[in-house]
């Protein structure tokens, strides 16, 4: 009987030792396009880019066919972007969203892995005029991929934190912020809620930090010191990074309007290597590298953020290649492709968790059984 105890107990720890495993973010990239006439990047040289970062996920800030074209057969799942200039025409004529659908998608899907398509990115900021044009067009895009059959690709709009969101802290005070004369949050929560697609949000720490002196730099880098938290009094919640305050101010938002299981998805985040603005001395590769280490290691740990726990199905990084006519420049990589830091996306490292206690406990009740 002592042998078959032992032998069951040994079942349960190694059942738990291969089976504990951590609910993974997918990290992927964004690809930004040069201007035009400045050489658009090749399929071969976005491969090359993934490859180098391990990213098995990639955001197109504008829809390329060369480019979906390039990952036919690949295990890479693409996120597609409707520019904003083409919002207000799809709103008013459902066939433009059809047209769009018929060049960009249609011809290559299910054999590349088109998961979601952004009506827009940051639309309200960009055209505040035609903020009512939004859902109508985001509605259309979703009918129209209906009508063709397909209904595993998640259709909804990028929005930037600093126009949808008040103020980020405490988290739990957070709630949408309604654009002039127009009401966009509660009917498109509505619209993903029935649609069973994601909430996209473009999360700079950089950029809040910025904007608020009272922000240490070592909280929006992820840098972990014994003074560098804040405290939520209403939850009763510790923060220690910027990113996980203004992920959950998102969720207590959502929360507030009723559409807490609406999934999130981090559709841009990122921190500046450098920098043609003056007094923007922290738009560096030293910070930026340290702010990717930092959320690429915080991502991988499965620990998700004191509200968020499961839900973060994405994260993109902005962006994969250096880029010299922004005043800043996001890029990842040299425009011939090696890394400006080391960086890796891969999931794999952190797949799945051994428990060290349990092993121990194990071999200590063989000693002792024996």
């Amino acid at each position: 009987m002592r042998i078959v105890g032992i032998v069951w107990l040994w079942m349960s720890v190694w059942g738990v030792m291969v089976g504990v495993s951590l609910p993974q973010t997918c990290i992927g990239v964004t690809y930004s396009a040069p201007r035009r006439g400045t050489g658009r990047g090749t399929g071969e040289r976005i491969a090359a880019g993934m490859k180098q970062l391990n990213a098995r996920s990639l955001r197109v800030e504008e829809a390329d066919t060369g480019i979906t074209r390039s990952l036919l057969y690949t295990n890479i799942s693409l996120f597609l972007t409707i520019p904003n200039y083409m919002v207000s025409s799809m709103a008013e004529n459902r066939s433009v969203a059809e047209s769009w659908l018929y060049t960009h998608v249609v011809p290559f899907y299910p054999r590349v892995k088109i998961k979601s398509i952004s009506v827009g990115n940051a639309f309200p900021d960009v055209y505040p005029e035609s903020i009512n044009d939004l859902l109508p067009a985001i509605s259309n895009v979703h009918l129209s991929l209906r009508d063709l059959g397909i209904r595993n690709i998640q259709v909804s709009s990028s929005f930037s934190f600093l126009t949808a969101l008040s103020s980020p802290f405490p988290p739990s005070n957070a709630h949408f912020q309604e654009p002039p004369s127009a009401t966009l949050f509660g009917p498109l929560l509505q619209f993903l809620h029935d649609t069973n697609s994601s909430f996209f949000i473009n999360l700079y720490p950089y950029n809040l930090y910025r904007l608020r002196p009272d922000i240490p730099l070592g909280i929006a880098l992820f840098q972990q010191h014994p003074f560098n938290f804040r405290d939520d009094f209403t939850t009763g919640l510790r923060y220690r990074n910027l990113f996980d305050i203004m992920l959950d101010a998102l969720v207590s938002a959502l929360s507030l309007s009723g559409y807490d299981t609406i999934p999130l998805v981090v559709t841009e985040t990122g921190w500046p290597t450098s920098s043609t603005a003056p007094n923007d001395f922290d738009a560096n590769l030293g910070y930026s590298h340290i702010y990717l280490r930092g959320l690429v290691t915080h991502l991988k740990s499965g620990m998700g953020t004191p509200l968020l726990k499961d839900s973060l199905r994405h994260v993109f990084v902005y962006h994969m290649f250096h880029n010299e006519q922004q005043t800043r420049d996001w890029g990842l990589l040299f425009p011939n492709g090696t890394p400006k830091y080391p960086v890796d996306f891969s999931s794999s490292s952190s797949s799945s968790v051994t428990s060290p206690p349990l092993i121990i406990l194990f071999f200590l009740f063989l000693i002792i059984s024996f």
